[in-house]
């Protein structure tokens, strides 16, 4: 092999320039010819190159010479394409478009049904040129003649002897028997007569009944000899009949190449097939009416996947690009596109695909702008990433803001598909930008699946803003009116639940899902249960991993009785009984605690209700102030409900200034607050008098009763006023306030006690002590009746069960 393409290498550096290197040798049968694979030196474009050797094969040189004069001149699309040529004394080269030989196919039997007919097809084609338009005879029609291009489609050579019939001195009636392996392949009249019989017969004789060997030699994978030619059982049915005709002994009585093809392109005979159909479509497909093409597509579409993948990579997938870019094929030939692309190699697509692609997804056309979306999965794994980032991407975005909603809805349907191949900038930059749009859609389909696409898609989100977007997202889609909008949002909580914390689980998301549990739809109810239970799971498990309290542990002794962690563990372990006690227990022990180690005397809260003194008899007394006596309104009934409101006592006695009595003012129940009608007991027609009769005139069994919450039988010491640094005195304020109505040059305006500044001043008044006494009546002072005003008493009252009163206040 090296000895001669080192020959070859010195016969051309002899000869004329030759634009061509050779590569390896290729098989052949018996051929005067040797088939070299080549590449073009210019662009290294694949070629092949036949060569013909002088000097070593100098009786075939007329037929070799023949055969170039003929590819030369005879232009024809089932013909061998010849690229260049160059002859010498002692060289013939032929360089033409990469061919395989056929005769590889047919003995391994690679030839489906289809592809067979669709090959004998495009022969028939050409021999019906040759015979007819040429008035030819081919004289060396066979398997070892006809070559496959790199499209798949069958090329006829072996030109050798083909010669014109108006030419009387024609090489084949010379050399015909000399063309190697001619033997097997002669009609019997040329074989019994010589070949200066074929000027006695039709001239399309020969070839028709080498054309009929080849039908056989093609279904059947090899051919012996004529008496095969009977044999039928694998050539098609409906091609039986015709090829017969081919065979016939009787030179005159062949069916021509013409014929066959007029018999076999009928309704439903044997070239009537859809890969025939595309061939004659294709390559007007552009010039065809929109009728024609629609046709042409379909049948295209229906196409099975055992034809040619060569012939529609090389032939095919051109036209129909050319047609969809140029010739409004639209988005059904862009879905045969796809279809025919699936079989190309990585290096074709990038090469024939890509570069239209990117072209088309800037075409405005809302079809081919779905059709594009719609086909996106078959060809994102064979784009590149800075591809479909830096070109496809910022073309793909201007479908989000469309007016159409279908092209809103593949559009974002798309970034499923395309987001692997985005950069994080663009993630988490342009495209959440486009989603919170699209999240807020007037269409509640899009709005859905704004929300499904967030849930897929969290994993590509930037892990600083992730809980951020998806958060503010769901929770939003929580409150849609649509239905299917909310339970989207719930399953897709539900799958994304990694990517929040702790915290806003608990305080944002649970929260979020708790309204839903009692949405009006079944199918929202059960989903939220669903969402629910994951994040609470989700909750338990960091429960388990928190510490049991943060509170630092305490030497000294704690001022209340706070519960420690080792009593609440053996609380826990008792029962639910058990933490009852413990609680009450906890309660109690405080205020125990903090009675033990309080000293001084209480002032009112500004509750407004005094606590009784207990008496040496053990019952409550009335007492006298300093504070002039003044009649109220106020029954003894509405009195008695202020006290069980009132706080209870936490001390045997209180100080004489709780006790002191205000003057009257017309806004008191204002200044108190919502303290009920103190009006409603007051008798009709009763006037000041009322007041000092419900002071004096309890009875005894209330008397009685009330002696239940004084346990103390000891006299109440001297009680001791607070200082300004102490609670407000409101009572005192309240007395200040009525004093000065009645006369109002005494006394300047005063603050409450305790809320007054420090020091005497112009404005400062100070409230004596006062003294308890024990007296059985209180005078009461007349005013007209017209002058009444509501009165708040804030003397004791007897209280009808001192018990009940605590439990009330407690």
């Amino acid at each position: 092999m090296d000895f001669l393409k080192s020959a070859v290498a010195s016969a051309i550096a002899k000869g004329p320039p030759f634009p061509y290197n050779f590569g390896d040798k290729v098989d052949l049968d018996p051929s005067i010819w040797t088939l070299y694979n080549g590449t073009r030196r210019e662009d290294g474009s694949n070629c092949s190159i036949f060569s013909f050797d002088v000097s070593a094969n100098r009786s075939a040189l007329p037929l070799a010479k023949n055969a170039l004069k003929k590819l030369r001149t005879l232009r024809h699309p089932g013909v061998i394409k010849v690229l260049d040529t160059v002859e010498t004394d002692s060289y013939i080269y032929i360089a033409t478009e990469r061919l395989v030989p056929l005769s590889w196919h047919v003995k391994r039997k690679s030839l489906s049904p289809e592809t067979a007919k669709w090959g004998l097809y495009s022969v028939a084609k050409t021999l019906k040129f040759i015979n007819g338009d040429a008035s030819s005879i081919h004289g060396n029609l066979k398997v070892a003649s006809i070559y496959t291009s790199e499209s798949g489609e069958w090329k006829l050579g072996g030109f050798e002897v083909l010669s014109n019939v108006k030419d009387d001195d024609a090489l084949i009636y010379r050399y015909g028997s000399v063309v190697p392996d001619s033997g097997r392949y002669t009609p019997p009249e040329l074989a019994n007569g010589g070949w200066d019989v074929i000027k006695n017969s039709p001239h399309h004789a020969v070839d028709s009944y080498d054309f009929g060997i080849l039908i056989y030699e093609v279904f059947n994978g090899s051919f012996m000899g004529s008496d095969q030619l009977g044999q039928t059982k694998s050539i098609p049915p409906s091609m039986q009949a015709s090829y017969k005709r081919l065979i016939n002994a009787n030179p005159k009585a062949r069916l021509s190449a013409a014929h066959f093809l007029e018999q076999g392109l009928r309704t439903g005979a044997f070239f009537d097939s859809p890969l025939i159909k595309l061939t004659e479509g294709v390559d007007n497909l552009g010039v065809k009416s929109e009728t024609e093409r629609e046709a042409f597509l379909e049948d295209l579409d229906q196409l099975s996947d055992d034809f040619p993948e060569d012939f529609f990579k090389m032939k095919v997938l051109p036209e129909l690009l050319k047609s969809v870019e140029f010739g409004g094929g639209g988005p059904k030939a862009f879905g045969v596109v796809m279809k025919i692309a699936t079989k190309l190699s990585n290096e074709d697509f990038d090469t024939k695909v890509t570069p239209v692609v990117i072209r088309l997804f800037g075409n405005p056309d809302r079809a081919i702008r779905v059709c594009l979306l719609d086909n996106l999965s078959l060809m994102i794994d064979r784009l590149p990433q800075k591809v479909v980032n830096d070109k496809i991407f910022p073309q793909i975005v201007a479908g989000f803001t469309d007016l159409a909603p279908i092209v809103r809805e593949q559009t974002l349907k798309s970034v499923l598909v395309i987001i692997s191949k985005l950069s994080d900038r663009t993630i988490n930059g342009d495209l959440l930008r486009y989603l919170a749009k699209t999240a807020n859609d007037e269409q509640p389909g899009i709005r859905t699946n704004t929300t499904i696409c967030l849930g897929k898609i969290a994993k590509y989100l930037g892990t600083s803003n992730r809980a951020k977007v998806l958060i503010a997202a769901f929770t939003r889609s929580l409150r849609d009116p649509f239905v299917h909008a909310r339970n989207a949002a719930l399953m897709a909580l539900a799958v994304t639940v990694e990517y929040f914390s702790d915290e806003d689980c608990a305080t944002r998301l649970i929260p979020a899902v708790s309204p839903l549990l009692i949405d009006k739809e079944k199918l929202i109810r059960d989903q939220a249960n669903k969402t629910i239970d994951v994040y609470l799971q989700r909750i338990r498990k960091a429960q388990q991993d928190m510490p049991e309290t943060v509170i630092p542990p305490e030497t000294a002794q704690p001022r209340m009785s706070t519960p420690q962690p080792a009593e609440a563990v053996a609380a826990s372990s008792s029962g639910s009984g058990a933490v009852a006690a413990a609680w009450a227990g906890w309660a109690i022990s405080s205020f125990t605690n903090k009675l033990s180690s309080a000293a001084g005397e209480m002032q009112p809260n500004g509750s407004g209700a005094p606590s009784p003194v207990p008496s040496a008899s053990g019952l409550p007394t009335p007492t006298s102030t300093t504070t002039p006596k003044r009649p109220t309104s106020s029954s003894a009934s509405a009195l008695h409900r202020q006290a069980l409101k009132s706080p209870p006592p936490t001390t045997p006695s209180m100080g004489d200034s709780f006790f002191a009595d205000p003057e009257p003012q017309e806004d008191d129940a204002d200044a108190w607050g919502d303290m009920g009608d103190l009006d409603d007991d007051t008798a009709a027609g009763a006037g000041d008098d009322n007041w000092g009769a419900s002071s004096e005139t309890l009875s005894q069994p209330a008397l009685a009763k009330r002696s239940v919450s004084s346990s103390s039988s000891k006299p109440a010491p001297t009680s001791t006023p607070f200082g300004d640094d102490d609670e407000p005195d409101f009572a005192g304020w309240l007395a200040a306030q009525a004093e000065k109505k009645k006369n109002p040059l005494a006394a300047p305006k005063t603050l409450p006690k305790g809320l007054a500044k420090t020091g005497t001043g112009p404005g400062t008044a100070k409230v004596t002590p006062t003294t308890t006494a024990v007296k059985k009546t209180l005078p009461i002072s007349k005013k007209p009746a017209s002058a009444t005003v509501k009165k708040i008493d804030t003397k004791p009252k007897a209280d009808v069960d001192g018990d009940d009163g605590w439990g009330d206040g407690w």
